[in-house]
């Protein structure tokens, strides 16, 4: 425990030093904001130092409880010293709003509690945007890439407990190498974006903020129209474009930057993840032609719906256009994108491609046994046969995943939220989506939830990023018995 703490601190001084970006941005534009993230730097700071030096471990390794207990506390501590911010900025959230805005922030849902998102002041927009960045890649993979301690089994299990997916590919033999890879990469993306926003209507703020969102796959907006606020054929095919590189395994993006373009188009959940957008595609345009009130544009039926479909399934939540004035049929392909999302290894959330991928593999196995139950068969993904055990374990999660929802979504309608707005903001959120219907949908917000049921969204919210088995393992009584 003392090395947990230790390492807990160092956490949480990184997540100070990130807390200067905020604070520089309110000096640049002269806002009263600049104490309130003073105090908060300071304050994280402070605490940061007292847990990693008032503590001396005696062994600086961790197991595999320890592993899983660090992944899951750092992303709420994160979140804790994230919303000191929200708390005493010039127009303070409560404290239920503050911890749910950090920790959609963090785990890139893009749900809000904000009203009036124009009135906040550019720090604020700024650290929003900047806490889906981090938690995008991922907070204990940036910790792997600048704390060499960290290099070890207990590394690799921190690693394994919060990158998504099913397998996870090392770029190289050290855990340490393989997070300062893909946060390289990362980074270079995010870059790239800003320049390209800038290049269009967008001023410089605006494309920091929205390129930090759109490579996290987070959703935060400068504006309260979101993307639509610039009504830019531009703004929109860049974002489309950066929302689906956000959707591939970073694995399989460090490849093609190294030139293996070969590699990644044998990779099997990405040609699926190709399919599945043009199989929606086609879906999508069907469904509008018959519907009276879309446009009759190039645009409403091109661009618009293969945006609104790159961004549910990458998670990213950003709207060009009431999706829920398209009709039920497309909200109820909403609902399966949604669902599955985009590849492992991604910012996306959702259960993932890969696993609807091994799911639908072996229900065809299943159904053929049915006529031949002698025929041995087996799963085989990227050339490579899939173990009994990990099947099961694909099994496993999709089964828990949807009790999840279920128990999230049956809780909430306990704190006096409609019946249809409870599950659907369960599974919004732990989907990490963020997107809403009813009461938090188009020209709404997750402000209109109560209180418990904000408490209740933010660990749904913290279950779904860390692929459910890091917080559910927790709740297990023979995990903390010696």
């Amino acid at each position: 425990m003392p090395m947990l703490m230790r390492v807990m601190g160092w956490l949480v001084m990184i997540e100070a030093v990130f807390m200067l970006v905020p604070l520089l941005t309110a000096w640049i534009y002269g806002e009263d904001d600049l104490r309130a993230f003073a105090v908060s730097a300071v304050a994280t700071a402070f605490a940061g130092v007292i847990m990693a030096f008032g503590v001396r471990p005696s062994r600086y390794d961790m197991g595999k409880r320890e592993g899983f207990l660090l992944t899951a506390l750092v992303w709420v501590v994160f979140s804790v010293f994230g919303m000191v911010p929200f708390l005493i900025c010039r127009q303070p959230l409560t404290v239920s709003d503050a911890f749910f805005e950090a920790m959609s922030g963090f785990t890139t849902t893009g749900a809000s509690v904000m009203q009036q998102i124009e009135g906040m002041s550019h720090a604020v927009h700024m650290w929003r945007s900047l806490m889906q960045w981090i938690g995008g890649m991922g907070i204990i993979l940036f910790t792997l890439a600048v704390v060499p301690m960290l290099n070890s089994s207990s590394g690799m299990q921190m690693f394994n407990s919060e990158v998504t997916g099913i397998t996870h590919e090392k770029l190289r033999p050290r855990v340490g190498s393989t997070a300062k890879r893909l946060w390289l990469v990362y980074s270079l993306l995010t870059v790239t974006l800003v320049v390209l926003y800038c290049a269009g209507p967008m001023n410089v703020f605006e494309s920091v903020c929205h390129a930090f969102s759109t490579m996290s796959t987070g959703g935060f907006s400068t504006r309260q129209d979101s993307i639509g606020a610039w009504d830019s054929l531009y703004v929109k095919v860049v974002t489309t474009v950066f929302m689906f590189i956000g959707g591939v395994n970073f694995a399989l993006i460090f490849k093609a930057s190294s030139g293996n373009f070969r590699d990644v188009w044998r990779n099997q959940t990405f040609r699926a993840y190709l399919m599945v957008i043009l199989a929606m595609f086609v879906m999508f345009d069907l469904a509008l032609a018959f519907n009276n009130l879309v446009p009759d544009t190039v645009e409403a039926y091109t661009i618009d719906p293969l945006f609104q479909i790159i961004s549910t399934m990458t998670s990213t939540g950003y709207t060009v256009s009431n999706f829920e004035s398209w009709g039920v049929f497309i909200l109820s392909l909403e609902f399966l994108m949604m669902f599955f999302g985009a590849c492992a290894g991604s910012t996306s959330g959702g259960a993932k491609i890969d696993r609807a991928l091994f799911l639908w593999k072996n229900s065809r196995n299943e159904l053929y046994r049915c006529v031949y139950p002698n025929h041995i068969l087996s799963v085989n993904i990227n050339g490579l046969t899939m173990t009994p055990e990990l099947i099961n374990k694909v099994l496993a999660f999709l089964c828990l995943y949807v009790m999840v929802i279920v128990a999230g979504g049956t809780v909430l309608t306990l704190t006096g939220v409609p019946l249809i707005d409870s599950f659907f903001s369960a599974f919004s959120c732990v989907s990490n989506t963020g997107l809403g219907a009813g009461i938090t949908g188009f020209g709404g917000s997750y402000d209109l939830i109560p209180s418990a049921g904000k408490w209740i969204l933010s660990l749904l919210m913290l279950t779904g990023r860390l692929e459910i088995f890091t917080v559910l393992v927790l709740f297990i009584p023979d995990f903390w018995r010696h």
